[in-house]
């Protein structure tokens, strides 16, 4: 039975995940084997992310470069393929492709070529994948209707407006460059003829960047009939004039104009946060010196529609045929022209994504309200905290034993947590104010994270759309300890190193800056190098041991000065190093000791200080000896003191007071990083630390909210027993 209902979560995995509830029930109903393997499927959802076991990845393919550019919020521009397979004959439709692509990454954005290979959708293609397309002879056009046909027979196409629309939004980029967008035809009152590129523009949310309407079709028609689809449609430029493809002037007028790339970043904005789903159209006139002859093009035009009919081309081939004519009869003067205005649309469209992107990121959360007295923050904080924030929902039984096939009982909590939360909420309690950078979302979970954090400066927050704040839930037994986890923190990656930088000015002008595991390894290598710039010093606390190597990859890890690992912790650290660690993690005291101070010792080549925490042993301090201690208060210049290691046991905590243990490791932190700000000598930094420690092991919430300097202040806090004397050993050079 107990395989079967193993089986059971693994099969109904990402379903089974959204219900946190569901996943604590099971996780208490199984015995050590079966949460072993549990664990091990937790394991493989968390690597994978748990939105790509819910896509069909059969059907659509983002290229990894574009999710690496969503996922550090840099803009990204997508890109139609009809003009590669229907637009423009071989090989200018695929020098065309490159250069537009090319023009894309030179203006600061990424290109997304949208085709459709083998019955599946691309976004971003490779160059091998450009060129199929510009060459192969059985490539269909694409449109919305076509997407169910072709996919299912596993067809090549280029991607019209409407095609490319779709893919756009799907993969979450909101700006799309093209020639010219389709529309209603000539005759188009009669024959009903009309492009799905403006029903599309009618009930997708993506900008359209475009030379205004092909000049092969009714413009006036078409303009009505985006009004009535609630189309927003503006022109690019001082003026209103429509765009009329080969011309800047198609003698209609716009309902609006945008006169730079910044504007129009804010209507698009404007629109994406209205949640109105339509689209926007934003007509950009070809540069003036190289529209072609108005009057001839206008004649090859005509010439070209009576020829058309006179064959019997209709709909979707009227286009192709009238291009291709049109070029012919003006000796190539149109096809140059189309290819200028399409380079241009690629610049402004490029602009325009770009300014989005600064946009979407400068806009943080609104400045909360503040008490009174609370609200005068300084303009510079002393401390910032780089991190993740969590939503946390604990579970923890009563007994030791859980049962399988019944309920145990437990009790459920709700609490706030992440490592840089946890950090910055106890160093905001204990009167620092530190000021927190990170991520969430724009659900229920941000609003409650806010109304909770109101104490802490969280005006380094950005609120994302579309996104989930990250949610842990985690099990833990009757004394406290970590049954199961599991995390839905995909958000933490978007504590970029372009978002990030945003601060570098108060990075460099900080007194300390704090750094968690969860945050991107590129956003750690970017604040170290900061940091080892201004000389600013830096506490990395490693998060997990999944994640504590993130800046020992790199040289980044001498940038540190203090880091504050358990001793797994440690052991992955030296691992990532290259050096030998033990087999077997020691367990008496003295060899417990010994061991984490010898590997200790070749970080502090490097590192000030390193605080390995010891969980119900205490804490072990390993740095430059200063009167009968190690020195917390950062160094100006060479070490001149002897290493040592210093032990200070933990306070007592009686097992039915401890409620949890997931805070006790940044409370230790966020204490004695409190008392040296206070400028307190180590022994008393350290009591502050094991104070605030003790206190999180006894609430429900990882800071706990009673924390207060008065609650950890040595001098006015006295444990049940005597404070335990600190041991000292001394290290080797």
């Amino acid at each position: 039975m107990k395989r079967h209902l193993l089986a059971a979560f693994c099969a109904e995995g990402p379903m089974v995940y959204q219900s946190i509830f569901s996943i604590m029930k099971l996780s208490v109903c199984l015995g050590d084997s079966e949460l072993r393997l549990l664990r091990r499927f937790s394991a493989q959802i968390l690597e994978r992310g748990i939105s790509t076991l819910c896509r069909n990845d059969n059907l659509f393919r983002v290229h990894p470069s574009i999710t690496q550019a969503l996922s550090e919020n840099r803009p990204v521009v997508a890109l139609e393929s009809t003009i590669i397979t229907h637009g423009m004959p071989y090989p200018y439709n695929l020098s065309t492709a490159k250069e537009v692509e090319a023009i894309v990454r030179a203006e600061g954005a990424t290109p997304a070529t949208v085709g459709l290979l083998r019955g599946r959708l691309h976004v971003g293609l490779s160059p091998e994948e450009l060129d199929y397309l510009a060459q192969s002879k059985t490539s269909v056009k694409v449109s919305r209707r076509d997407l169910p046909y072709a996919i299912s027979q596993g067809l090549c196409g280029g991607t019209t407006v409407s095609a490319t629309m779709i893919a756009a939004h799907r993969a979450g980029i909101p700006v799309f460059v093209t020639g010219g967008v389709g529309g209603v035809h000539r005759d188009g009152e009669n024959s009903l003829d009309v492009s799905a590129d403006l029903t599309e523009l009618g009930r997708t949310p993506v900008a359209v960047v475009s030379a205004g309407v092909k000049s092969i079709l009714d413009i006036g028609r078409t303009l009505e009939y985006l009004e009535t689809q609630g189309v927003c449609v503006a022109t690019f430029g001082n003026s209103k004039n429509f765009p009329a493809f080969f011309s800047p002037q198609s003698g209609f007028m716009s309902p609006y104009n945008v006169r730079n790339a910044e504007e129009a970043a804010d209507l698009i904005a404007g629109t994406l946060s209205l949640g109105l789903q339509s689209g926007l159209l934003l007509a950009v006139p070809i540069p003036e010196e190289h529209a072609a002859v108005g009057e001839e093009i206008e004649d090859a035009i005509q010439a070209a529609l009576a020829e058309a009919r006179a064959k019997c081309i209709r709909g979707r081939d009227v286009t192709p045929f009238v291009l291709q004519k049109v070029n012919t009869l003006t000796r190539g003067k149109s096809l140059q022209a189309n290819i200028s205005l399409i380079h241009n649309n690629a610049r402004v469209g490029s602009h325009i994504a770009c300014a989005l992107s600064e946009r979407m990121l400068k806009k943080t959360l609104p400045e909360l309200q503040f008490k009174e007295g609370e609200g005068n923050v300084d303009s510079q904080s002393k401390i910032i905290v780089v991190g993740g924030v969590n939503v946390d929902f604990i579970a923890k039984g009563k007994r030791e034993k859980l049962v399988l096939g019944q309920t145990n009982p437990g009790s459920v909590h709700q609490s706030f947590g992440g490592v840089g939360k946890n950090l910055a909420d106890s160093l905001s309690r204990l009167g620092q104010r530190p000021l927190f950078i990170s991520a969430i979302g724009t659900d229920s979970h941000s609003d409650a994270v806010l109304n909770y954090c109101q104490h802490m400066n969280t005006r380094g927050i950005t609120r994302l759309q579309e996104q989930r704040t990250a949610t842990y839930c985690a099990v833990f037994t009757e004394s406290g300890e970590l049954s199961l986890g599991l995390g839905d923190m995909d958000i933490h990656g978007q504590i970029n190193q372009h978002y990030v930088s945003r601060f570098e000015e108060k990075l460099s002008l900080a007194s300390l800056l704090c750094l968690d595991g969860n945050i991107p390894t590129s956003t750690i290598d970017y604040v170290c190098s900061v940091a080892k710039k201004h000389a600013v010093p830096v506490w990395y606390e490693p998060t997990d041991s999944d994640k504590v190597s993130k800046p020992f990859l790199s040289e980044s890890w001498k940038a540190l000065t203090y880091t504050s690992p358990n001793l797994a912790e440690l052991c992955a650290i030296i691992r990532t190093l290259g050096l030998p660690t033990p087999t077997d993690l020691p367990s008496s005291m003295e060899e417990v000791l010994s061991s984490a101070a010898a590997l200790t010792r070749p970080l502090l080549d490097h590192l000030h200080c390193v605080v390995v925490t010891l969980g119900a042993k205490g804490v072990l301090l390993c740095g430059e000896h200063s009167n009968g201690t190690v020195d917390l208060q950062p160094r100006k210049g060479t070490r001149k003191g002897q290493l040592c290691a210093v032990h200070y046991p933990a306070l007592a905590q009686m097992a039915e007071k401890i409620v949890n243990v997931s805070g006790a490791g940044d409370s230790l932190a966020g204490g004695m990083i409190a008392g040296m700000f206070q400028g307190r000598d180590t022994h008393s930094c350290v009591k502050m630390g094991l104070l605030a420690a003790r206190l999180s092991l006894a609430s429900h919430h990882p800071i706990c909210p009673t924390l207060t300097s008065d609650s950890v202040d040595p001098d006015k806090v006295q444990p049940p027993q005597p404070w335990p004397q600190p041991t000292l050993l001394w290290m080797e050079g």
